[in-house]
Parts: structure tokens; sequence; C-alpha cells
């Protein structure tokens, strides 16, 4: 069996795409192996996420330093994997979920422990001088995602101008990822264009989408995104679809059971928030809706699977935070029939890559994501393509948190060659009765 012992951890505060803290983590082998992982961090949070640590010192970075987990990581964890195997992955990602002893990581911080558990990832990859998709996924791993791209971004993402938050889109007739990515670069060119055309702004939100100035109705996102697919010289829906993450916890009233649009000030029950959803599936080239209804709202959930589970993609995000036991839930009860998949909702390499293939083995698709507060760390790119899960959602084109991750994905697909397959439209042939 091959032995690299860790010999030093070290982690550090350093800061992601919206000037936050977050920690870097370096595992350093017994050879000189370095193995370094940055810790993202998002905005709309789901209420069953694991933990992310911070300081809360309100003088101290606005309460989001990271120095107690970072401490975490010295004092607790160091200790404890120190000389131990990095190649033993799992064994080292129990090793940390035992060491902190909660259910949602609050301990030492989902934050100190995914970052460990990444560059954990990274140190046995480098030493065995693989890249880490094939370290993490062997030689069946060569399935390139097919990428959701944001192109507005509203919500949390752009401080509420607007309630819904990405209209994204998906390159439904590229051939190969590298064409995937310039099909979208010319799209978001193209929204330019169609903002400029209506007076709008061109200012960025939190995702590099492009920020939702002067809207007087959240449809307006799906009316401009459509008009950008045609001026980029594409068809809606056959050659780019619209895909949506509601994100619609953050606008649900668990107390009334009503969803409400605040730039619009108009109320919905579940009932007729579904059938809004419906009618704009109706209307335009959407593919995917991500957290539809509320994860506070099964019921809405289900009648929302009952009315376009099998006509487009439906993504649990908030409602499933990638943990099985919520994904088995929506199985059981038919409920969605995707799931987003997000490390820092978990909290280790381990248990993503148990989600991912828990989610594919119950007829579910997953899609690998990433967050609004975001590194310079392709990771998930890597995890995309280990699993073969099929789907990326990083954001959009533009800032360099994002484009790190869409380069990467083009260098992956070189480096396999032949051996790549194009994961492209047919993947929703397995949830979308035709």
């Amino acid at each position: 069996m091959d032995i690299k012992k860790i010999t030093d951890v070290k982690a550090r505060q350093i800061y992601d795409s919206r000037a936050n803290p977050t920690i870097e983590v370096d595992i350093i082998l017994e050879d000189g192996t370095l193995g370094r992982a940055i810790v993202p961090s998002g905005a709309s949070k789901g209420a069953f996420e694991a933990l992310e640590l911070r300081d809360n010192n309100p003088n101290i970075l606005n309460g989001k330093s990271v120095r107690n987990a970072i401490d975490n990581i010295h004092k607790i964890i160091k200790p404890a994997i120190l000389n131990k195997n990095v190649f033993n992955q799992a064994e080292l990602d129990k090793l940390l979920i035992d060491l902190d002893g909660t259910e949602n990581k609050s301990n030492l911080g989902a934050n100190a422990i995914l970052g460990c558990s990444m560059a954990i990832a990274y140190a046995g990859a480098n030493a065995k001088n693989m890249p880490l998709f094939q370290y993490l996924g062997g030689s069946q791993a060569r399935v390139l995602p097919l990428p959701q791209i944001q192109i507005i971004g509203g919500g949390a993402h752009a401080l509420y101008s607007i309630d819904i938050q990405d209209f994204l889109a998906i390159p439904m007739s590229a051939k190969s990822f590298e064409e995937s990515i310039e099909m979208i670069v010319n799209v978001y060119n193209a929204a330019k264009k169609v903002f400029r055309k209506y007076g709008k702004p061109l200012s960025i939100a939190d995702e590099g989408g492009f920020w939702p100035t002067d809207f007087k109705t959240n449809e307006e996102g799906l009316q401009l995104l459509t008009e950008a697919i045609e001026t980029a010289g594409y068809k809606p829906y056959e050659d780019i679809a619209i895909a949506m993450d509601i994100a619609s916890s953050e606008f649900y009233d668990k107390d009334t059971k009503t969803y409400h649009f605040n730039l619009e000030n108009k109320s919905f029950t579940a009932s007729e928030f579904v059938d809004l959803l419906v009618s704009w599936v109706d209307k335009y080239p959407i593919i995917s809706i991500e957290d539809g209804c509320s994860e506070f709202d099964w019921e809405g959930n289900k009648l929302l699977t009952e009315k376009l589970g099998n006509r487009i993609q439906l993504i649990g995000d908030d409602l499933f935070t990638t943990r099985i036991d919520r994904i088995k839930k929506g199985v059981e009860n038919n409920i969605c029939n995707s799931v987003l998949i997000k490390m820092n909702q978990i909290g280790t390499i381990t248990e993503t890559l148990e989600a991912i293939e828990y989610t594919k083995n119950n007829g579910f698709l997953p899609v690998v994501s990433a967050r609004s507060g975001e590194v310079e760390d392709a990771t998930i790119v890597h995890l995309a393509i280990a699993t073969n899960a099929g789907q990326l959602k990083v954001g959009s084109v533009a800032r360099t948190e994002r484009t790190v991750k869409w380069n990467e994905g083009i260098r992956m697909e070189e480096l396999l060659g032949s051996q790549a397959i194009w994961s492209s439209k047919n993947i929703f042939d397995r949830i979308i009765k035709k």
C-alpha cells in the first residue's frame, strides 16, 4: 500500500470574491509535496447547511473573520492528522467529522474541516502526479460537465434589487465543453448590447452576471435573456436554454406560507406561485429551475414537481443542502428530480462524493455548484469530472474567481483528449419525459 505521511498543516485567513475572509489550508507531506485549497462561502444559505464558523466580533471585519476556525485547524485538527497517510481520504475525512462531533460541524466549523479535506485530496493527487479528477475518480472519470452560466444576477447576489436570484444560460447545441463556454460568452456579450439598448447600466453582481438595475418586474430578466440569446444569433431552447435559480426561501414567509415579490409588491400562495413558474416555462425557453419553492415548503415543491417534473429539470439546493437524508426524502416523495451539490454545505470531500453517488444511483441528476463568495480554486471542476456528474454551475463568465473554473474545464478536456466525453443536453433525457 502506498504511504505518504502528513508532516505539517498550515492555515491562513485570506479573502474571497466578496472581500470576505475565508480559509486557505496547506497540507505538507514528508517528501515536501504540497496540497493547497481555499474554502468558498455562500450568501443565500440553506437553514440545514453545515455551519461556517466565523468569529462574530463586530469590531473586526464586520464579524466575519475566521481566526477561531484557523485556531481549530492548528490546535485540534493538525495534531490529529500528523503522520497519517494522505492517501486515506475517506478515513481522514471521518476523523475530521469525529473530531467535530456535531451534526452540522459547528464545533470546529465546516469551513475549517472542508479546507483540510480539500487540501488533503490535493496533496494526495500531487503526490501521485495526477490531476485531482483522476485521483478522485480513476480511469472512468472523463465526462465534461454541461455548464449553467449566470447572465443576470439578482436576489442576495445583487442586494435584492429583484427577487429572483439567477437567470442562467445552458448551451444546448454545444458539441464540446470548450464550445459551450464560447457560446455563453457570445450570449453574455450580447446581453451587454441588450442592456444598453434599454438604457440599463452594466454593473456586475456577486457572481459576475449583470446587476438588474431599474427592473420593473422579475419576468423582465427572462425577457432580456431571451433577447440576448437571439441577439447572439442563437435559437432559444434549441441552441441556448434558460435556467433559473429562484432562491425562493429568501422571500417565503413560513408563518403565512406565502411567497412575496418585493419588487412588484405581490404575494402568492404556494399554488399561485407554482402556477406563475409554470406560466414562465410555457412562455420562455426554460429547461431548469432551482429552488422553485422554499426549503420549508415540501408541499409546494411536491406540487411543482407534479406540474413540471416531467418537462424540465427541478433542482433542490436549500431543500437538500447536499445531505443524503434530505435527498432521500426528495427521492422517496418524488420531489424535484435533481440535486445541487455544494461541498461547503456538507463539509468534506468524501461526504460530497457520497451525496453525488446517492443522487445518481436514485435517478436524480447532480449539479455541482460554486458559491457566491468564490476563490481562485478549481476543485469543483475536478469534482464534477471525477464523478461524471454531468453538470456544473459556477456563476458567470466574468470575474477571475469564475473564469478560473471554466478555463480549468477547457484544460482538462484537452488533457483527456479522445478519452473525453461531452455531457451535452442529452443528460436531461434521463429525467424529462418527451
